[in-house]
């Protein structure tokens, strides 16, 4: 960041006066320019047993499988943001349930939150980031192929839930980098 987005001034990236650490701001009007993680919302939509995956057609991760999600937009909720990215992803309609999942990413300034999902009418398609689409049973997911941590992890937390009796606490975890190159294990 080189100018301020608010009066066009050189900017500097040091610690204003009452805060604790370095941000870029702007001596010249004093807007300080805020950085702060991006927040990642998507679902698990659930139909017949079976949980609804995407393949990606988009970088990160072009041709691995994923649960619908992205990027919040601004004036939505969370909620909102995972029905948004599960019919743009899969052209498919999900009833949004509990808060799920949530993964923090500090080293890539992310913040994920995964909730739980009852497709409304099992009708998908190949939405406009999606390769393909497809309904899973525990058995048949591309464990292989996913495409995040925060994708395995998920899906991993849902099979053991359901399997002891379907309650399905919120789960909250740190994801560190990786001190190696990554492996197909890592999504996982």
């Amino acid at each position: 960041m080189k100018y301020c987005s608010q009066c066009g001034h050189d900017i500097q990236f040091s610690i204003p006066d009452g805060d604790n650490r370095p941000r870029y701001w702007c001596d010249q009007c004093g807007v300080i320019h805020y950085q702060n993680p991006k927040i990642v919302v998507g679902a698990v939509p659930v139909w017949e047993g079976r949980i609804l995956l995407c393949k990606r057609a988009i970088e990160p991760r072009i041709g691995y499988w994923t649960l619908p999600a992205g990027y919040m937009e601004n004036g939505e909720t969370l909620q909102e943001g995972a029905a948004r990215e599960t019919w743009e992803e899969a052209c498919a309609t999900v009833a949004v349930g509990d808060l799920y999942t949530v993964f923090n990413l500090p080293h890539i300034n992310q913040v994920y939150m995964f909730f739980l999902g009852e497709m409304v009418n099992g009708e998908y398609a190949v939405g406009d980031e999606s390769a393909d689409v497809g309904l899973f049973s525990e058995e048949e997911i591309p464990w292989d192929e996913l495409a995040f941590p925060t994708i395995g992890r998920t899906l991993k937390f849902f099979f053991q839930d359901r399997a002891s009796g379907n309650d399905y606490p919120i789960r909250t975890q740190d994801i560190a980098p990786l001190k190696r190159k990554p492996s197909l294990d890592d999504a996982l």
